[in-house]
C-alpha cells in the first residue's frame, strides 16, 4: 500500500498536481499504526480496517525527494513546500484556506478566523452570524448527522445549524429538503416557513370541506412550539392556535363540536 501510495503522489507531481482528492500537499504522512504512507488521514482510512490518529504522527515523506523526515512544513532535503498551510498539531497540510486551529475545538478549521466564534456549549466553531442567535445545544457537534450517520465534528463538509438547535452536514440539509422540511430529530420546522405557512392559508380557505367535516374538531400538537391545541379538521392542515404553523400532528381523534350538532 505504501507503494502505491508513492507512486499515486510521484505520478500526480509529474502532472502537474499534488496531494489527493481531499488536500493539496507535498508529502505523504508515515502512518503510525501500520507503518505505511498515505497522502492524508482519509486515504488511510478509506484503504484500511482502522482509523489514523492525526496527533500522533510523528514522520512524512517528502514526493518530491523520497526523504523520510519529521513532520514539518519544508522538506529538510530539496525544500519543497510541503503545504502552504500547515498545523503540527493535526499534522495538516493544505493550500491556504484561511485555515486556524482552534484549541477548544481540538482541529483546524477553515476560516478566516475572525469570521467565526466557538460556542463553549455547543462545542463548535459557529459563524459570527449565528452569535447569540442560535439554539444551543450541548455538545451537539459530538453528535453524528441523523442524516448520513456519519461524524460532524471532524468532517471537512460544513456544519448547518437548524433553528432548533440540532446540525446537518450542509450536503445532507440540502438533500433533505427535496423532501421534506422538519428536522430529523424532533421534527421542528428547518427553515422559515412563513411564506408557505400564508399560502396555506389561502388554499385551505378556498377548499371547504364536504359538510359532514365541516363541524369537525381534533386535538394538535404542534412540532415548532409544542402546544396543544383544539382545531377545526381539515384535510390539507391543520394550523396552530399559538404560532400559526402548520407543522403539526393530530394528538387525539376527530370529534363533531357539541354546540354545531
Amino acid at each position: 500500500m505504501a507503494a502505491s501510495a508513492w507512486e499515486d503522489g510521484a505520478r500526480g507531481q509529474k502532472q502537474g498536481r499534488r496531494g489527493c482528492e481531499h488536500y493539496d500537499r507535498g508529502c505523504l504522512l508515515k502512518a503510525p499504526c501500520c507503518d505505511k504512507l498515505y497522502t492524508c488521514r482519509l486515504c488511510h482510512d478509506n484503504n484500511e480496517d482502522h482509523q489514523l490518529d492525526r496527533f500522533k504522527v510523528t514522520e512524512v515523506q517528502c514526493i518530491k525527494c523520497e526523504k523520510i523526515q519529521h513532520a514539518q512544513q519544508t522538506c529538510e532535503e530539496c525544500s519543497t513546500l510541503f503545504g502552504e498551510y500547515y498545523c503540527s498539531i493535526c499534522h495538516l497540510f493544505d493550500k491556504d484556506k484561511k485555515q486556524y486551529h482552534c484549541e477548544n475545538c481540538g482541529i483546524c478549521r477553515i476560516g478566516p478566523k475572525e469570521d467565526f466564534f466557538h460556542c463553549l456549549k455547543c462545542n463548535l466553531c459557529l459563524a459570527m452570524n449565528l452569535q447569540g442567535k442560535h439554539k444551543c445545544i450541548e455538545n451537539v457537534s459530538r453528535q453524528n448527522c441523523p442524516i448520513c450517520l456519519e461524524d460532524i465534528h471532524t468532517s471537512r463538509v460544513v456544519a448547518h445549524v437548524l433553528p432548533c438547535g440540532h446540525l446537518l452536514h450542509r450536503t445532507c440539509y440540502e438533500e433533505m429538503l427535496k423532501e421534506g422540511y422538519r428536522c430529523p430529530l424532533c421534527m421542528h420546522s428547518a427553515l422559515d416557513m412563513t411564506r408557505y405557512w400564508r399560502q396555506l392559508d389561502d388554499e385551505v380557505a378556498q377548499t371547504p370541506m364536504p359538510s359532514e367535516y365541516q363541524n369537525m374538531t381534533v386535538d394538535i400538537l404542534c412540532n415548532d412550539c409544542n402546544g396543544r391545541s383544539t382545531v377545526q379538521f381539515h384535510i390539507l392542515g391543520m394550523k396552530c392556535n399559538i404560532c400559526d404553523s402548520y407543522n403539526t400532528a393530530q394528538a387525539g381523534g376527530c370529534r363533531i363540536s357539541l354546540d354545531q350538532q
